[in-house]
């Protein structure tokens, strides 16, 4: 599946956290400082993200900036777009 024209590659990161409304896990993604976003935005939709890498894995993705319902933004994105897995020194 392409990505929307209105997504942007970013690097996100794993990290551990506490439950924020409507999320599931320990375990959630952010941007990494230093780029467009800020890293208190979160990242959703591709959950083998959190599952099958640790944490503190680093991956550059596409992502779409989302309004949530009722208010606030979050950055998606899709388990069908393409992902790069960054290796720890990069």
């Amino acid at each position: 599946m392409i990505p929307p024209k209105h997504s942007q590659a970013l690097e996100i990161e794993s990290f551990e956290g506490p439950h924020a409304q409507g999320l599931r896990g320990p375990v959630h993604l952010r941007p990494v400082a230093g780029q467009r976003f800020s890293p208190n935005l979160l990242v959703e939709g591709n959950k083998s993200l959190v599952q099958d890498y640790p944490v503190g894995s680093r991956f550059k993705v596409q992502v779409a900036l989302t309004d949530r319902p009722g208010g606030g933004q979050y950055l998606f994105s899709s388990w069908q777009w393409d992902v790069i897995v960054r290796a720890p020194d990069e």
